[in-house]
């Protein structure tokens, strides 16, 4: 359940629940978990729901379940599975990148610029920021790890020690799951 804060998280606690919230890159104390991938191992989390709030992420998805048809979850851990499905929809498409608190983020930019990249002869109208996405995946996509290490994130996980977090999810395709928002919890798309 993803929700945009703190206090939704903790609002949000019961007995099957884990609470799960990360600010600036951190778990915040006394939660079960941050936002790393290697926290979430099926011994922790298999049969529990993990109400989840993060610095950036959580909160694009509360604003764009308020006037978007669906929200689903995209990274380059599940690109081409997201590209695949939005190919078959009769829909308009609108990229949010959750950025860094509100700013622009370089990451999230090549991810949607991969996308964009995959999407481009589907005769979709590409806006000028879709066409700069695509172009800065252009120049980085035969080495995403080595372009991401300039950026600012990248200097910030390094700081924190979890700069591994950034390899693994600069993994293309290791999962054709798409998490879609359906009410207020994000499930396994089933298409």
């Amino acid at each position: 359940m993803p929700v945009a804060t703190v206090e939704e998280c903790i609002a949000l606690k019961d007995d099957i629940c884990l609470l799960a919230a990360e600010r600036d890159g951190k778990v915040v104390e006394g939660f079960d978990f941050g936002n790393s991938p290697f926290a979430y191992t099926t011994e922790k989390v298999k049969g529990k729901t993990i109400v989840l709030t993060t610095t950036n992420g959580t909160h694009a998805i509360d604003e764009s379940k308020r006037t978007a048809y669906q929200v689903i979850i995209g990274s380059f851990l599940n690109v081409d599975a997201v590209c695949d499905y939005l190919k078959t929809q009769d829909k308009d498409v609108f990229l949010l990148c959750a950025g860094w608190k509100n700013k622009f983020n370089l990451e999230d930019t090549l991810f949607a610029g991969a996308v964009v990249s995959r999407l481009k002869d589907e005769n979709y109208f590409q806006d000028d920021s879709s066409t700069a996405a695509e172009d800065l995946y252009q120049l980085a996509k035969h080495d995403l790890g080595a372009y991401t290490a300039k950026t600012s994130h990248s200097e910030r996980l390094k700081l924190l020690g979890i700069e591994e977090d950034i390899k693994f999810c600069l993994q293309e395709n290791i999962t054709q799951t798409i998490p879609v928002l359906k009410g207020n919890k994000l499930v396994k798309m089933v298409f």
